[in-house]
């Protein structure tokens, strides 16, 4: 089992930036892909960006490609996310999520663990 604790969110003007931190705990060393989502309100989870364990192949959703990053750090057991030039349409829940296996996927259903999500809100 794999716990996982999101930090970083908050209130931030259109074309600011934030970082998002996902630290786990638990079993952590296990062969595991992870993957940053979000939720608005009203709208299904949606996929945002995923990195394999060993940090060579991140993916990103075509809405967040070219302002978002995403990195891991297995020594500190934490995932980030580098949000720059935020819409107000980036405004949600923003979860991270793990599987016991090397390759992403781009469906939630597809992962094994959770964190409760940030909140980042997007003004403008």
């Amino acid at each position: 089992q794999v716990q996982l604790v999101e930090s970083g969110g908050g209130l931030v003007q259109a074309g600011g930036s934030l970082r998002l931190s996902c630290a786990a705990s638990g079993r952590t060393n296990s062969n595991y892909a992870m993957a940053w989502f979000r939720q608005a309100p009203g709208k299904e989870r949606e996929f945002v960006a995923a990195i394999t364990r060993s940090g060579s192949s991140m993916h990103y959703a075509d809405s967040v490609k070219g302002r978002f990053t995403t990195s891991r750090d297995n020594a500190k057991n934490t995932m980030y996310l580098q949000m720059n030039s935020l819409t107000p349409e980036d405004t949600a829940v923003y979860y991270c999520a793990a599987r016991d296996t090397i390759v992403v996927v781009v469906m939630a259903s597809g992962y094994d663990y959770w964190g409760q999500g940030t909140q980042v809100t997007v003004s403008s």
